[in-house]
């Protein structure tokens, strides 16, 4: 998972072609291609590469490259040396139109792609950027125009993925079994990007590259693990694709569920990916079915923030009419093994909260028999705090004399600041996943039976959630979300914390 040698080792010698499948998308001009042109000023793409765009709107290269351009910083090479570099990386870039599920328009792009390339051993990685329910569809048009390729001769062929893997567990084993018709698990790379922000990268060395929390990550001294993502933005042009998912499909069942996986799971017995991950799938499936009795569900309604009023979600255009889709769910997640048994994970994901942040908040058990307990009266007990986004940092917060000439006890914090205290810039997520996927290390990618043990704990809810018409609360745009969800915490002695 976490790579040993200070920079990428590449093989720049053998030539590569990236097709990015949903080109004219929000995901690809904002992500996608300014990763790529981050990789290629690091020299960490190989020496022929090429990068096709493709989708349906019709556009001319031109277009496609200043559409790109728009989008592409400086941020590793400042000055007219970045001009120079974006000029020769938009050479390399080119576009195609076609439709996602014409054999025929792959066909053009093979053709396109033959004639691009000089060496017909040259790999490709397929980026679909795209919907998931489009993923069949192009990869049996990728299959029909014969691109995808397991020979060795020819070069390797490998596809990235972007979640929702299915709706639920039978529609993501449907989903996994009809993708490995064309692209086999070796080739699959299912992205979440999360696995490339440095801080969780950074979870398996805070845990076992230092011998202080190995001792006390364990029930005996940790109360409860809180992990939360909210964001203060609307989904104000984005209602009706987010209406097909939900909070819970959108951000709970992928992007937080793998952060517990990260503080749960076992060492593993090295940091080869088969390993690191078959100790992410033992953490989850160590945890009982979700029930609707242990989560609160909830919809964001008119409010303000930032001095700016907001509509409710059922009033934002795109939204059906009578939605019981949620945008704010809380959950508490119960993992049955021995290191864990009777510790609650609390997660919460909210859409139209008081502000956006991302963090995991591990909440240590009192002192016994403190000597200091009237003294410390008041006071919260020791807690690490793991902040993703949108500040990066580690702080540790602990109990300290003031001083003075009496005994008064406060809280302060051992604070780490990424931005303050490491030199250089800090790279995106997905620069980082899309130099693996090149590399082949799967380590920060999810693997067909993690998929399973993920969609297992959320499927029962799920289900009963449609099944039972349950109608979300209300929550004011702008809050800190439902007085139910603090309840919720409230049940297993937590709080969901706000400050920073």
């Amino acid at each position: 998972m976490m790579k040993l040698n200070s920079t990428p080792d590449i093989d720049r010698s053998h030539p590569l072609a990236v097709v990015v499948i949903g080109a004219s998308g929000d995901l690809a001009l904002k992500k996608i291609f300014p990763a790529l042109f981050a990789l290629y000023c690091q020299n960490l793409l190989p020496e022929q590469f090429h990068i096709v765009g493709f989708a349906r709107s019709g556009m001319s290269n031109d277009d496609f490259r200043q559409r790109v351009e728009e989008k592409l910083t400086c941020r590793y090479v400042p000055g007219e040396k970045c001009d120079e570099l974006m000029k020769d990386f938009l050479a390399n870039c080119t576009y195609m139109s076609g439709n996602y599920d014409s054999a025929e328009s792959f066909r053009k792009l093979h053709a396109e792609l033959e004639h691009i390339e000089t060496d017909a051993s040259a790999n490709h990685v397929f980026y679909m950027a795209i919907p998931p329910f489009l993923f069949l569809d192009v990869a049996h048009a990728l299959h029909g125009a014969e691109l995808v390729s397991e020979c060795s001769v020819r070069g390797w062929s490998r596809v990235v993925i972007e979640k929702p893997f299915g709706s639920d567990r039978a529609s993501s084993d449907a989903l996994t079994k009809s993708m490995l018709q064309v692209f086999s698990e070796d080739q699959t790379y299912r992205i979440d990007h999360y696995l490339g922000k440095e801080v969780i990268q950074n979870l398996l060395v805070l845990r076992f590259a230092n011998l202080i929390f190995d001792p006390i990550w364990n029930r005996n001294h940790i109360q409860n693990v809180r992990i939360s993502w909210t964001e203060n933005l609307s989904l104000q042009g984005r209602a009706g694709y987010f209406d097909q998912y939900g909070i819970i499909r959108d951000v709970m069942q992928n992007h937080l569920l793998q952060m517990v996986a990260l503080v749960a799971m076992e060492q593993p017995v090295s940091l080869h990916s088969t390993y690191v991950r078959d100790e992410k799938v033992k953490a989850l499936r160590a945890i009982a079915p979700l029930s609707i009795d242990d989560m609160v569900v909830a919809q964001y309604g008119s409010g303000s923030s930032g001095g700016r009023q907001y509509t409710g979600y059922l009033e934002e255009e795109g939204t059906p009419e009578g939605s019981i889709t949620p945008t704010f769910t809380a959950a508490v997640l119960k993992v049955n093994n021995r290191r864990w048994d009777g510790v609650p994970f609390l997660i919460r994901a909210g859409k139209g909260m008081s502000d956006s942040k991302t963090e995991i908040r591990i909440r240590f058990r009192g002192v016994p028999g403190n000597i200091f307990a009237e003294a410390a009266k008041g006071l919260p007990q020791n807690e690490l705090v793991i902040t993703v986004q949108p500040d990066a940092g580690i702080s540790f917060r602990i109990v300290n004399r003031v001083p003075g000439l009496g005994i008064r006890l406060d809280e302060t914090e051992l604070d780490l600041r990424y931005s303050s205290a490491f030199e250089g810039v800090m790279p995106d997520a997905y620069e980082s996943l899309i130099l693996d996927v090149i590399q082949g290390d799967k380590s920060l990618f999810i693997r067909a039976d993690e998929l399973e043990a993920a969609w297992d704990i959320f499927t029962p809810a799920l289900h009963e959630l449609e099944a039972k018409h349950v109608v979300p609360e209300t929550y004011a745009f702008g809050s800190q979300g439902p007085d139910a969800a603090t309840a919720l915490a409230g049940r297993f002695g937590a709080i969901w914390r706000t400050d920073t």
